[in-house]
Parts: structure tokens; sequence; C-alpha cells
């Protein structure tokens, strides 16, 4: 009995050595291991080899349960990507737009409410310039034309709203702000424009500057929210100048493998708002426990790095050269005469200038090219209609009749690219605005407002009743006639030149000609402290 307990204890001292030493080894492995497993390096850490069975005395303990699988649902749909020309467009309206609205709401009243309509027009073009990503250009001469009215209308809309906040509200204190608005909200027509449409964007935004420069006189040392409205609003116009110019130079190309535009209309419509990101479940089974820690890493003591060389740079690198003397060149080849071209007539003769692809010299920009002269452009039809309150007339050219309109005190007239023509509006209107003419007559019979004649030639103007203001703004040559009622309207110039007024003196029927001055000498009066102007006349 006592020989075979002997013999159970040997033995089980045995497997306890074997344990032991099976147990060091991995233990030295660990910090000895091998360079060419890098999985062993850098993954999970090797699950441990089983450890050597000894004699349990209970029973074994059981398996834990395993969590239960939570459904997982269908992921987010993705939302549809939009083009890069809608991307910059969006960021138009969120950085300069958006910046010039603050300064809006924080003005208050009718300008914040004007602002307000202003963004509502840059969301509604945005939405016209998606859905001209997804359709192909509509037949403007065909039964396309209404679906195309019906994709620009809510945009005239917002435009004839801006107009009739400024129209509405003549006596407010803020008039010229809403002015400088109204003025440059027909920028947006951009998208009927198919050539270098950036160029109506710029004439839009001269017309705005009129206005803004009276509010920045206003206001200049007094209030600097106002100068900054002016300059953010400024500043939208050229954004948007510059990006039609980058996307749109010819106009808007549509998808010449688009659906028709009455569908994209609907399906733009239709699409919903992108998913908002899912909140995190409530509830669910925990996350699994961390991965155990890796092997320790390797201590290469006994590793020693080759000293790196130090070069020297810069003027040290030169002056150390220099000094080297006539051993610099020890490196060189002599040349044989064979190999030299001004000894060799046939390598000479082998030898040829590159061309100009192969040369490497950049090349040098072609020079610009010169716009069509005016008989040569695509000539657009005339158009006279009447859009809510506001007149449109633009693209008459030589009529042999005058074109009379019977307005009423609610209308505001433009006259757009006229030339050679004769308007005759009849009875008594809002407002008159004159752009980009020549040899264009005007005959007003009465205005609440001012006639404002922008980059026009040869201008005429006759006044039949009263009119308070006219504002010319680079005009070449212009004729006023002024009735004996409206003798002492305001006349505003600035950048024009060749201008003559026409007036009825007293006591006399017959015109007199009187040229407005446009040479002004300035000087500075030390004992003033300021800047005199005085007009320069020529006695002849």
């Amino acid at each position: 009995m006592a020989t075979n307990s002997m013999h159970n204890l040997t033995t089980l001292i045995k497997r306890l050595e074997a344990a032991t030493s099976r147990l060091e080894d991995i233990a030295q492995s660990a910090f000895e291991l091998p360079q060419a497993v890098p999985g062993l390096q850098h993954g999970p850490a090797a699950p441990a080899p089983p450890a050597p069975t000894l004699p349990a005395s209970g029973p074994p303990a059981p398996a834990s349960p395993a969590p239960p699988q939570t459904a997982v649902g269908p992921p987010p749909p993705v939302p549809e990507p939009v083009p890069e020309s809608i991307e910059e467009f969006d960021a138009l309206i969120n950085q300069s737009l958006n910046n010039w609205f603050k300064l809006s709401n924080a003005i208050g009243g009718l300008v914040a409410e004007q602002g307000a309509k202003v963004v509502e027009a840059f969301k509604e073009q945005r939405k016209f310039l998606f859905i001209t990503t997804k359709a192909k250009k509509p037949d403007l001469n065909g039964a396309d034309m209404s679906v195309f009215q019906d994709l620009i209308k809510p945009i005239g809309n917002l435009i004839t709203a801006v107009g009739g906040i400024k129209d509405s509200n003549r006596g407010d204190p803020l008039y010229n702000n809403l002015c400088t608005v109204a003025e440059s909200m027909m920028a947006l027509a951009w998208v009927t424009i198919d050539t270098k449409p950036f160029k109506h964007v710029e004439e839009s935004l001269a017309s705005a500057q009129f206005w803004g420069n009276k509010v920045l006189t206003a206001n200049k040392n007094k209030d600097e929210q106002q100068v900054e409205w002016v300059k953010a609003y400024f500043q939208v116009f050229r954004d948007l100048a510059e990006y039609v110019k980058t996307y749109f130079p010819n106009g808007i190309p549509w998808n010449p493998k688009g659906v028709p535009a009455a569908e994209a209309a609907k399906s733009v419509a239709a699409a919903p708002a992108a998913p908002a990101t899912p909140a995190p479940p409530a509830g669910g089974p925990p996350p699994p426990p961390p991965p155990p820690p890796g092997p320790p890493p390797i201590l290469k003591i006994n590793e020693e790095k080759a000293p790196q060389t130090a070069h020297p740079g810069g003027f040290g690198a030169v002056f150390s050269e220099l000094n080297k003397g006539e051993s610099v060149t020890k490196g060189l080849r002599k040349v044989d005469k064979s190999e030299m071209t001004h000894k060799n007539p046939s390598l000479r003769a082998g030898s040829t200038v590159p061309d100009k692809a192969a040369s490497t010299r950049a090349k040098s920009p072609a020079p610009g090219t010169k716009p069509k002269p005016e008989s040569m452009r695509v000539k657009k039809p005339p158009k006279k209609e009447l859009e809510g309150n506001k007149w449109t007339i633009e693209n008459f050219d030589k009529e042999p009749a005058p074109i009379e309109l019977d307005v009423s005190l609610s209308h505001s007239i433009l006259i757009s690219k006229c030339n050679n023509t004769t308007i005759i509006l009849k009875g008594k209107a809002n407002a008159v605005t004159v752009e980009n003419t020549n040899r264009l007559s005007l005959v007003v019979e009465s205005l609440v407002s001012t006639v404002d004649v922008v980059k026009s030639q040869n201008f005429a103007l006759q006044v039949l009743e009263t009119i308070p203001t006219v504002l010319m703004d680079q005009v070449d040559g212009a004729q006023i006639y002024l009735s004996k009622e409206s003798a002492a309207a305001r006349i505003y110039s600035s950048k024009s030149a060749s201008i003559n007024l026409n007036v009825i003196p007293a006591g006399d029927e017959d015109y007199k000609e009187i040229p407005l001055p446009s040479q002004i000498c300035s000087w500075f009066d030390a004992e003033k402290g300021d800047v005199v102007n005085e007009i320069v006349s020529h006695a002849g």
C-alpha cells in the first residue's frame, strides 16, 4: 500500500515538473519573439496551449449563455450626390448670402422683410439649377415653352415681390436700401441668357451700386452697420458673377441625356429630405470585452545604428568645394576631338533643334478673343410684356413707329437694349429704368419717382408734365427736355458727358439749351481744412 502511494506521488511530481518546464518555455518565447512572424507581433494574441490535465475534484463549471442576437435594421439611404456646380451654389448661399441676410435681420424692418424674399429667390434658383442637371433642355419654340415658364415663375414672382416692397414704401427712411436690393434682383434672370450670362449679373450689380453708394455716403463715419450691409450685398453679386462665369460661361447646358423637364421637376419636388443621423439604440447587449494585451515589446539593447555622415549644406558646401582648388576637376574626363561639335562637321549635321512639342519652354498664352461686333451677334426677339406691375421692353431695334404704352400709378418700366427706337408712356407711372441703349428717345407724361438711365448713348428724354428726378450713370450724350411744370427737377449725373438740359424760361415759349458741367476743379483749402470743388466754365 505504501509502495503504491509513493509511486503515485512520484508520478504527480514528474507531471508538475513537465508542466512547469512547458510554462517556462512559453514565457521565454514571448520575450524572444522571432521577426519572421509579423502576425504575432501586430495581430491579436495567439491562443495559449492547453494546460496539462490535472485531476479535478469537482464537476466542470457550466458554460455561460450566449448573448441574445439583436436584429440589425437596413442601412439608412445614402443621400443623392449633387453636381459640383450645385455644391458651389450652396456655398454661395451659406456664406456670402447668409452673411448679408444676418446684417439685414440686424437692421430689421422692411430691410429684413426684403432680405427674406431675396433668400427665397436664391433658393428657388438653386432648385431650378438642380432640375437642369437632370432634364433635357425644353423646346422654347414649341409645347415646352409653358413648362419652362412654370420652372422660372417662382423666381420671377419673388423678384416682383422684392420690387413691390420698394415701390410701396417710398417714404421709408431706408428707401435707398430697398432700391439697392430691388434694382439688382434682375440679376437672377441670368438663367435665361445663353451668351455670357455673367455680363448680365455685372450690369445688374452696376445698377445696385448707384443706390448702394448713396447709402455708403449717407452713413460714412456714422452707422458702420449700414456700411457693412452694403458691402456684403455687393459681395453677394460679385460672387454670383464669378460663379456664373466659372460654371455657366455660355449659359445653362442642361442634360442632353436627361428626362423631360416636367418629369425632372416632379422628381425634385417629390424627393425626400436627406435623412437625419439615426440615434444609437437605447438597449442591446453590452460591447464585447477588449482583446487581451499583446506580447511585451522586444528589447533590442545590443543593436547599434551606424552613424550618419552629416553633409554640409548651404554656403558652407559652396565654400568647401571652392577650397579644394584644382582637385575639384580631378573627376572630369577629357573630351576627345572626335566628340567636339565645333571640330567635327558630322556631329553638327546630326544635331537638331527640338521641335515645339519636345521643348520644355512654357508656351506663351494665346491672345484673348475679341468680342464679336454687334452686327454678327445673334439678335434676340423683341419683348414687350407686363408682369405684375412691371413693364419690360427690350431688344427693339430701328422700330419704324413709336412704341406706346398706357401706364398707371403702380407700374414700373424697364427698358433694356433698345436702339434707334422711340417709346411713349401715356399716363402717370411710378418709375422708369433705362439700360444699355443707343439712340433711344423716351417721352414721358408724368412720373412719381425717377428716370434712371445707365450705360446708354445718345439718349433723349422729353417730359410733358411733371417729374421729380433724373438719374444718369455712364451716359455718353443726352438731351433732356423739361416742361414748365418740371423745370425744377433734380438731375444727378456720374461718369457721364455731353448732357444738355433744355428748359422753357419764364415768359418765353422756346426751349433754351443749357449744357451740364462735366469738368470740376478741386483743391484743398488749408483755412477751411477741406476740399473745395468748383465747376469749370469756358467762355468762348
